[in-house]
């Protein structure tokens, strides 16, 4: 299982960037979601499911505990 940023919500504030242990976290290069913003995305093959991401989002509904890929544009 890995987390899912949800592009469309994500409004690119990064914080989740660099707690991530195992750096698993990087900018969706060259995209923008539906409000126009850069957005990180996350890489589900290296994910650990820690959490660190979740807890350091500061947008509510951004980082799902789940893998939804459909959420999450690459």
């Amino acid at each position: 299982m890995s987390y899912t940023i949800v592009s469309d919500i994500c409004e690119g504030k990064a914080d989740c960037i660099p707690v991530c242990p195992v750096d698993c976290i990087h900018w969706a290069e060259g995209k923008a979601n539906a409000k126009g913003t850069k957005y990180p995305s996350i890489d589900n093959e290296t994910c650990i499911d820690c959490g660190a991401c979740l807890a350091a989002c500061p947008v509510e509904g951004a980082i799902l505990d789940e893998w939804k890929p459909e959420l999450q544009k690459v």
